[in-house]
């Protein structure tokens, strides 16, 4: 397998595109291409199809987007909305007018439906209404999901998106107005350790189940998928043939207060914790069916102790 193809992350700045940006190159995989924000509008369809007609990449993988949690989704549906449809269609339109054959697009647990199965399987997309806290975010996403499948449908592609499920780790979001509930709860923990607080408040009550996925755990689903794509396995063209999604993520779930509790003795804090009902709890299960990922051969590696471990330590580096 030809190590030297051009790789477009689109996102590299984010979580996730810092994240696969470490992992290629410890691999030593691919020759990475690389543009900020400021110098190529995702946004815009004549700025990236330009740069994909100069670049000429052999894969994208598209981590860009507008991602927050509860808070920042309620206040600004427009700008989750706007923002991520185009930044998707854009990529993906532009992927298949100039030939890109491997095309990697990231979505979200949380597009699924509120009220679905548990654990989620890919196939129950669009059969229930969607929660009403992040709706316009999942909207956006869904439709990178379906245009993915539309293309392999009418033009013989075989791009396809990766459903991960909540994911933490370094560079995340820490901003306690527009964080997601992992990054938060670290911040929260530490700064009340730090200023000898005897309690903290968490947003809703605290019962609601989440599957939790160290970021560097995606990457490497990522990677294991790519190769198979390129290699053309038999196993994934035939997954591809029904399905544009495969969900990604660890198979173990844990309450928003059964997390605060680990990180709280990872920081042997004391603390009592205060859940304000006055907040939604969004969806009250999500953990996502990753049986098809598993018939492939790939499976999370990182324990939620040692994800929390790493992110607690970037987070004191590179913050206090």
């Amino acid at each position: 397998m030809n190590k030297d193809y051009k790789i477009f992350i689109a996102g590299h700045n984010g979580m996730v595109g810092k994240s696969l940006v470490n992992f290629f190159k410890n691999k030593k995989f691919g020759k990475l291409i690389l543009v900020s924000r400021k110098k190529l509008d995702l946004e815009n369809f004549k700025k990236v199809d330009t740069f994909l007609k100069k670049k000429k990449p052999e894969i994208i993988i598209n981590c860009a987007g507008k991602v927050g949690g509860i808070m920042a989704n309620y206040n600004f549906p427009t700008q989750f909305l706007n923002e991520n449809i185009l930044i998707q269609t854009n990529l993906i339109k532009s992927a298949h007018e100039n030939n890109v054959k491997h095309f990697i697009n990231l979505g979200s647990s949380c597009i699924y439906p509120k009220n679905s199965k548990q654990p989620i399987k890919e196939g129950y997309l669009l059969t229930d209404s969607l929660e009403k806290t992040n709706e316009a975010y999942a909207l956006a996403k869904i439709i990178g999901v379906k245009l993915c499948e539309y293309y392999n449908k009418q033009f013989n592609r075989n791009y396809l998106t990766l459903m991960p499920c909540n994911l933490y780790g370094p560079h995340d979001n820490f901003d306690l107005q527009n964080s997601h509930f992992l990054p938060a709860l670290i911040k929260k923990i530490i700064i009340s350790k730090l200023n000898d607080n005897s309690f903290i408040e968490i947003w809703g009550t605290g019962k609601p189940k989440r599957e939790v996925m160290y970021v560097d755990d995606l990457s490497s689903a990522i990677f294991f998928i790519l190769k198979k794509k390129i290699m053309n396995d038999r196993r994934l063209i035939n997954i591809l043939k029904k399905t544009a999604l495969i969900n990604v993520g660890s198979g173990k779930e844990y309450t928003i207060k059964e997390v605060a509790k680990k990180i709280c003795k990872i920081e042997n804090k004391n603390v009592t914790l205060h859940f304000n009902t006055n907040y939604p709890d969004g969806t009250k299960r999500k953990v996502v069916d990753i049986r098809l990922l598993k018939q492939l051969g790939w499976s999370s590696k990182v324990s939620l102790i040692e994800g929390l471990f790493k992110t607690i330590k970037w987070y004191k580096k590179n913050y206090l």
